[in-house]
């Protein structure tokens, strides 16, 4: 045992010297914005409110080697008697990336770390709902990488003229829900 190489660290404290490697470094709401804007009135009526959900990426390159995703979910609550709630929020994560070629710094950044992120912004939304005196809502599970897929497609197309905006951000989405 003592006769060791003390640079295999085997239980994974050493970081390989090559090789891609990717890491959340840091997950934080930017914005939260939870509006009742019908109460006391609201909890009154009877009718069931129709959501609409709607979402957005945006990612920047805030250091070398260090992005921030920014999962943008917007979600309103109405009926034929006016506005239940809205809620606005902005929930992001900080990921160390290196060693990953150019083309595959995309479908990370605009899949897999939003994949990561989405299930804490998603219980953010529950309890900001729930705090707000509705039953909780829990948001629908999102396909990024098809969002990410169609995105490309449009892009191939031409359907956006300049092939994208270049922030990083994925079109809106909605999906009728009921709460």
């Amino acid at each position: 045992m003592a006769d060791q190489d003390p640079n295999t660290g085997g239980n994974g404290a050493a970081a390989p010297a090559d090789g891609a490697q990717f890491s959340v470094l840091a997950q934080y709401i930017k914005d939260l914005s939870v509006e009742n804007p019908s109460a006391p009135q609201v909890f009154q009526w009877q009718a069931q409110p129709s959501l609409d959900v709607q979402f957005h990426i945006n990612v920047d390159k805030v250091a070398d080697d260090v992005h921030e995703v920014a999962l943008k979910i917007d979600v309103t609550a109405k009926s034929e008697n006016g506005v239940h709630f809205v809620v606005d929020l902005s929930y992001a994560g900080l990921f160390g990336i290196r060693g990953l070629p150019d083309e595959a710094l995309a479908p990370i950044l605009l899949v897999e770390a939003p994949r990561l992120v989405f299930p804490f912004a998603r219980q953010i939304v529950a309890d900001a709902v729930s705090n707000s005196g509705f039953p909780p809502l829990l948001l629908d599970p999102i396909d990024f990488a098809g969002a990410y897929v169609a995105q490309v497609e449009a892009a191939q197309r031409g359907a956006e003229g300049n092939g994208g905006n270049g922030s990083g951000e994925l079109p809106a989405t909605e999906g009728p829900q009921q709460a």
